[in-house]
């Protein structure tokens, strides 16, 4: 069963709902996000988790891991998630939270690497699909594609074309082993 972590309007959530994949839960740190109501409209359990109603992230993490694993949650998906991780969440699910990430890391790691990309004049970027561990970024490669950068003015679209075909790839090939 596959937990989905989400921040916003939830098109990876939704390349994994149009795949087939057994998502049983959808979580996220904002309440009301698009990815909410995607989870909602096919009969997904969803919650957020707000930072602000928690004394700090690592008890905001714990409550969402244990949320997740009440729903029989085994593998988690970060999919547009926006938040680091915190141990209590990591020791939960060890070797088992993917994170799909837009360039074909180690470069690009963090929150703006589409901008990144464009900035240092690369020829190619593309999405990675990784392991999380307690860096940002950081964790083993499960796979990648790459994915020129001309035309910028569509590398975005591209990227997140490739990661609604890689992303439910690999999470299948992680649920059949």
């Amino acid at each position: 069963m596959i937990g989905v972590l989400v921040s916003g309007e939830g098109t990876n959530l939704q390349a994994l709902l149009d795949a087939g994949l057994p998502v049983r839960a959808v979580a996220s740190n904002k309440p009301g996000v698009r990815a909410l109501e995607r989870a909602d409209r096919v009969g997904v359990a969803t919650a957020s988790f707000p930072l602000d109603a928690y004394d700090d992230r690592a008890a905001r993490d714990e409550a969402m891991a244990a949320w997740l694993e009440e729903r029989g949650v085994a593998l988690v998906v970060c999919a547009g998630y926006m938040h680091l991780l915190t141990s209590p969440f990591l020791d939960r699910f060890p070797g088992r939270i993917v994170n799909v990430h837009p360039s074909l890391l180690p470069a690009f790691p963090g929150t703006r690497a589409i901008e990144d990309a464009l900035a240092a004049g690369v020829e190619r970027t593309g999405v990675t699909v990784h392991l999380v561990d307690e860096g940002v970024d950081t964790g083993p490669v499960l796979a990648q594609e790459e994915v020129p950068v001309e035309p910028p003015e569509t590398l975005e679209e591209r990227i997140h074309a490739v990661e609604h075909r890689l992303l439910p790839r690999v999470v299948r090939e992680l649920c059949a082993s």
